[in-house]
């Protein structure tokens, strides 16, 4: 009979010796179990769909505002616009070809809407896989939609909320501690996002109590992935940039998001060894 790696003798000593190593062990095992990594790729593989038609809906409204208004092209040019993928080349060569589309920017949206509450339903099918939900006994399509679009709903208001915080943060005029205080906004917003993502996009309703250890561990790790993990993600695409070129942006965009959900439903998995009743509302 084969043993499990989490019963081999050297884990289970360091399991008796530690209460921390024994939850992470744990929580490795519930992801391999749970299969999480398969879902995390699932998640962020919507949710890349979600964000490229972002950068046509961009590009899109980005023409509008050329042909209504040509004095910002020098603007344009010469702000962060400049450096976005796919469309910063276009912009910094000739942004008088930008052209705004109708017909582009509805198909645009639609294909976001659509990436994003596929992505949103990824995410509530991984949380009931992680809180071992039944199959027949979980949501029915509506209630998962529905429950989809209101999550997208608080992520974009997430995201408002943390330009809106990067703005005053940067009003104190010392780059040490608008740092720090953005790091602090940027974590709390994380953590309230991910609190509410572990008890809304599931089946069974969790007790905050018990989704506050993933969300505020996890939370962190967003915090630190900002400081950390542009850097690294950056590096890569500078790399394989001569090699791939706008293709290398892709890559780096989807290592991101895989990062993102690994991280969150790795919270998840925390939440389940520490709270595996299942605790509902």
């Amino acid at each position: 009979m084969r043993v499990r790696w989490t019963d081999y003798p050297r884990i289970r000593r360091v399991r008796a010796r530690s209460h921390a190593a024994d939850l992470t062990v744990e929580a490795i095992e519930g992801f391999r179990r749970h299969r999480s990594g398969r879902n995390a790729a699932l998640i962020s593989h919507y949710a890349f769909l979600s964000v490229f038609p972002l950068f046509l809906v961009f590009t899109t409204v980005l023409g509008f505002l050329l042909e209504s208004r040509p004095g910002f092209r020098t603007d344009i040019i010469d702000s962060a616009l400049a450096q976005l993928p796919f469309v910063g080349k276009q912009i910094k060569e000739d942004p008088s070809k930008l052209q705004g589309s109708t017909i582009v920017l509805i198909l645009g949206l639609a294909a976001a809407l659509w990436g994003g509450m596929k992505a949103f339903v990824a995410v509530h099918g991984a949380l009931d896989d992680i809180g071992e939900q039944p199959l027949d006994e979980r949501s029915n399509l509506f209630k998962t939609r529905l429950r989809a679009l209101i999550g997208m709903a608080y992520i974009g208001g997430a995201q408002v909320g943390t330009a809106i915080l990067t703005s005053l943060a940067s009003v104190t005029g010392v780059a040490i501690i608008s740092k720090i205080l953005l790091l602090i906004f940027t974590g709390a917003i994380d953590v309230c996002v991910l609190a509410l993502s572990y008890r809304w996009l599931r089946t069974a309703w969790p007790s905050w109590r018990s989704v506050m250890p993933g969300a505020i561990t996890g939370g962190i790790m967003f915090a630190g992935l900002q400081l950390v993990g542009v850097a690294i993600v950056g590096r890569a695409i500078a790399k394989a940039s001569p090699v791939y070129g706008d293709f290398a942006s892709v890559i780096g965009l989807l290592s991101w998001l895989s990062l993102h959900a690994i991280i969150a439903l790795g919270g998840a998995e925390l939440n389940a060894v520490l709270h595996p009743d299942r605790a509902v509302r």
